[in-house]
């Protein structure tokens, strides 16, 4: 089968693209709030299959009572406004996560309606009436209609593209195969560089550890910094406030962010944001 949502065009044959003010690299927290399901198998840090799974699913748990609250304070230190990936029964559940986002003018992405069932397999009607219900969920519940999609697991149909269009939409998260922008092959539709490489549930369930992360923090942008003197750049930073909202991980977030912070040619942003100026400057000059 030929994947005909996208063409491929090497980063070396694009015109340039700018950011404002002559800023090099775009960056954003994709921060994930998620909702699990007690009774369905989900994200774990130990591999067990019991209902109810009082482990994994407590851990997980931590993220929506403890974690993302350590990790918004972290971010408001920094003035780094989340893109939030927001699974719409977090509205129903964690309202109060949601009341914090909109006081702090977050970017609303849709990421399904729970991360313990991926977003596979159903037919385009089907699909379309399941998107319909997540979106109208998290615009109800934020005051904003959202306009980027993540899947759980980064998960799509070959429909979900085009279904995304007719609401609304006009970008996804899901193809992580660049560092900068581009468009897909459904009209008004881009893609917008995720990551799960810099992506601290990947990073951290592998053994790594708070001195590694912030370590490959920095050389992220320092790569993404010199690769974009002529062109810039996006940087995405994944997090999980069940992950990194351990204490003796969000130590390394609040030294990464401080870092970030710090450089002159970095542009604090949203998703929504470098969405929009991609489409209005891709044929301007980086300054």
């Amino acid at each position: 089968m030929t994947l005909e949502l996208f063409d491929y065009s090497p980063i070396t044959h694009r015109p340039p693209v700018s950011w404002p003010d002559g800023k090099k690299v775009a960056f954003y927290v994709g921060l994930n709030v998620e909702h699990f399901l007690v009774d369905r198998p989900s994200t774990s840090i130990w591999p067990l299959d019991l209902v109810p799974d009082a482990l994994n699913h407590g851990w997980r748990d931590y993220g929506a009572r403890v974690g993302v609250w350590r990790t918004i304070d972290i971010l408001d230190r920094y003035g780094v406004r989340a893109s939030t990936l927001l699974n719409a029964m977090v509205a129903e559940h964690n309202p109060q996560i949601v009341e914090a986002g909109v006081e702090r003018d977050w970017a609303w992405l849709a990421h399904g309606s729970t991360n313990s069932v991926l977003h596979t397999a159903y037919e385009p009607d089907e699909e379309r009436d399941i998107l319909t219900g997540i979106t109208d969920t998290i615009e109800k519940a934020t005051g904003k209609r959202p306009r980027g999609w993540m899947g759980p697991a980064l998960t799509e149909t070959w429909h979900t593209p085009k279904l995304l269009a007719e609401l609304g939409y006009d970008y996804v998260l899901d193809w992580t195969n660049d560092d900068q922008p581009y468009a897909l092959n459904v009209p008004g539709m881009l893609s917008v560089p995720y990551t799960v490489e810099l992506n601290d549930l990947g990073l951290f369930l592998r053994g790594l550890t708070g001195p590694d992360f912030l370590q490959m923090v920095k050389d992220q942008y320092d790569v993404l910094r010199a690769d974009s003197e002529h062109s810039g750049r996006v940087m995405a930073l994944a997090l999980h406030p069940f992950v990194i909202g351990q204490p003796f991980r969000a130590k390394y977030l609040d030294l990464a962010l401080e870092y970030l912070a710090a450089q002159p040619d970095i542009w604090l942003t949203t998703s929504d944001e470098i969405a929009d100026h991609y489409r209005t400057g891709v044929s301007h000059t980086v300054a």
